[in-house]
């Protein structure tokens, strides 16, 4: 499977596969965290990922794959990296229960 965790990096759209998505032409720049954001232009940046990530008919594999692979950074799935924290610390508390 295509490595997506960097989005300098990934593979012109025929080579992606069935993680195709509007990410990987559009605005690719709000996909990953610019050098010395503030909180303020991070969410900003969030957001606008979040909204391409909205109609994304590959949204849900893409997110699935981000979380199985403990991508640490750059929304994906329409998920920001401490929404995917969130959701991986609360399915392994789950576990241990």
């Amino acid at each position: 499977m295509a490595d997506i965790s960097r989005t300098d990096v990934l593979p012109r759209p025929r080579q992606a596969g069935p993680l195709d998505g509007p990410c990987r032409t559009v605005a690719r720049e709000v996909f990953a965290p610019g050098a010395g954001e503030h909180a303020a232009a991070v969410r900003e940046r969030e957001e606008a990922a979040k909204a391409v990530c909205r109609g994304c008919p590959v949204r849900l594999p893409c997110r699935r794959h981000a979380l199985a692979e403990r991508v640490p950074d750059g929304v994906r799935g329409g998920l920001s990296p401490d929404e995917r924290h969130v959701l991986l610390v609360d399915t392994r508390s789950a576990g241990s229960l």
